[in-house]
């Protein structure tokens, strides 16, 4: 991978950080920033002059989040950040996107984000999908990788979908060689996955036909995250060498 990236992520809520993903960068020498939008002041007015200037960033990832991306009256920098994202794609640069990421960015682009039939959490197959161009991102036929959404992203106008399972058809999506949205969570670490457990723990929501119970959820903490990490980090490989 390229050395002394700058590298800028969008963080949505205070529990979904960076991730796997730190170590591998710091050890390009990658220059890290980051926007907190969940510490943003909700009742003031934003302007694209708060975000980074698209020519200082190299490499976008864009994380996770409780919220919904069509939820803009609760939290009004989501339009903001969604003009940014399309004056940054515009330019042609590299983006990652995961789980409210991935769907953010097909938003921005046009797509539908809506309720899945099926809400999925916990630790789910993925498949490759069909009709893949053979320069495309490959991901491995079947990977088990952690899921935690109940909503999902349609595919954006001229992206093509790289992965998929019964549950939720569209898993992931590369757009031109530069731009990839995951609708699981790649990026997960022990110690993410606690916070998330924690939280939902509060709210009560481990319940459903694809959701996985608490006492497994947490018999996994110290396990199952190297192939999603390897995986996020091939995929950083990638768009910035595109």
């Amino acid at each position: 991978m390229k050395s002394h990236l700058r590298v800028h992520y969008f963080q949505h809520i205070a529990g979904e950080g960076f991730g796997s993903c730190y170590e591998f960068l710091k050890a390009h020498q990658a220059k890290i920033t980051a926007t907190e939008f969940f510490a943003l002041p909700i009742d003031s007015a934003l302007e694209l002059e708060a975000l980074p200037r698209v020519d200082e960033v190299d490499l976008l990832i864009i994380m996770g989040g409780s919220m919904s991306v069509n939820d803009e009256a609760n939290f009004p920098w989501l339009k903001l950040e969604k003009r940014w994202l399309r004056r940054y794609l515009a330019a042609g640069k590299p983006a990652i996107g995961v789980c409210l990421g991935g769907q953010l960015i097909a938003n921005a682009l046009g797509a539908a984000v809506s309720r899945n039939p099926h809400q999925e959490l916990g630790w789910m197959d993925v498949g490759r999908a069909s009709h893949i161009p053979d320069d495309y991102f490959k991901i491995p036929e079947k990977i088990n990788i952690l899921q935690w959404h109940s909503e999902t992203f349609e595919i954006p106008k001229g992206a093509v979908r790289l992965a998929e399972n019964p549950v939720c058809h569209n898993q992931m999506y590369q757009i031109g060689r530069n731009v990839l949205g995951f609708q699981f969570h790649p990026e997960m670490t022990p110690h993410a996955l606690q916070c998330l457990i924690e939280h939902e723990e509060e709210v009560g929501i481990f319940k459903g036909k694809y959701v996985q119970s608490l006492s497994d959820l947490n018999r996994s903490i110290q396990t199952k995250f190297e192939q999603g990490n390897l995986l996020l980090n091939q995929a950083i490989d990638y768009v910035v060498h595109a």
